[in-house]
């Protein structure tokens, strides 16, 4: 199969835990680091994948801060309203549009692709959806941000989505074309892959919110959907396993938090959330030369 030795960026999510990416991708910006053959971002990831691609440093940090306790943005007044405690016209097409816009023209005009992870509730399988548009495709991004239990589904082509996270958290085996990896049409797999977590390294996953989601039994129609709720923390510790050997191997470069992060997935504590934020930034200007030669564009190296 043939590879780019263009690193792709690979984006894990977590809701308002993205602001430590959000603090890595700012730095990146600001030294004008936006080499990579392709985007690849899941639920929080896929919005700041989106603010990256449309070179709008800091637009993800000021949305989370100036936002946070309004109840239109998240919310169980949202949810109890709208059946989405994500306010889909709030953040979509209010904050989109008007109150902190989104610059349509660069984002369309990036030639980089970029994927975004949604769950496909009746196969209980990833689907890695391109973005290549907006306003078109602004709802893929919605499907991949969509958690379960407390939103709607989301439906696109016929297929039923919710949050990727539950079938693929961190997608950079798809990204570099990994054995067993799904092959995406037109996608060219990359060599090599800078990775953004938002958990520190010594975590490990439990039941978490699938087991809310299992308890809820909304969705008991989807029985694969299920099987991928209960199996999600094996998967996940699994993949994360998987991605140290790739980083030994000098594969991967993976920015991850330093310290457990005790910020949750719709924390509202300003000062919390701006110390993430900044945690982001200062790893990254601290790894500015590894991340720099790590980018570097060179003979592809042959691995095995």
């Amino acid at each position: 199969m043939e590879k780019t030795n263009v690193p792709a960026l690979v984006l894990e999510g977590g809701g308002f835990r993205g602001m430590f990416t959000a603090g890595v991708l700012d730095v990146l910006q600001e030294r004008g680091l936006y080499e990579f053959s392709s985007i690849w971002g899941v639920s929080a990831g896929a919005i700041n994948g989106s603010n990256f691609r449309a070179r709008q440093i800091g637009r993800t940090m000021r949305d989370i801060l100036a936002f946070r306790d309004d109840r239109r943005f998240m919310s169980l007044w949202s949810f109890a309203t709208t059946g989405n405690v994500a306010g889909v016209d709030f953040m979509y097409g209010e904050v989109q549009d008007r109150l902190d816009p989104c610059d349509v023209d660069t984002f369309n005009e990036s030639a980089t692709p970029f994927y975004v992870v949604a769950s496909d509730v009746t196969f209980g399988t990833p689907d890695y959806l391109p973005v290549r548009r907006y306003p078109d495709d602004l709802v893929k991004v919605r499907a991949s941000a969509s958690l379960p239990t407390v939103s709607k589904i989301v439906e696109i082509d016929g297929h039923r989505y919710l949050d990727g996270g539950t079938t693929d958290s961190v997608p950079y085996e798809t990204a570099m074309g990994l054995p067993g990896a799904r092959e995406v049409e037109g996608h060219v797999p990359a060599e090599r892959a800078l990775v953004v977590l938002t958990r520190d390294r010594s975590y490990e996953r439990g039941a978490g919110s699938e087991a809310i989601a299992l308890k809820s039994h909304r969705y008991d129609r989807y029985p694969y959907y299920l099987e991928a709720l209960r199996t999600r923390a094996e998967r996940y510790n699994a993949q994360r396993e998987r991605l140290w050997e790739l980083e030994r191997a000098g594969r991967c470069l993976v920015i991850a938090p330093e310290e457990p992060v005790t910020v949750g997935s719709s924390t509202r504590d300003g000062e919390s959330l701006l110390s993430l934020y900044i945690a982001g930034r200062r790893q990254t200007e601290a790894r500015l030369a590894e991340i720099d030669a790590f980018l570097q564009v060179g003979d592809s190296p042959q691995f095995t």
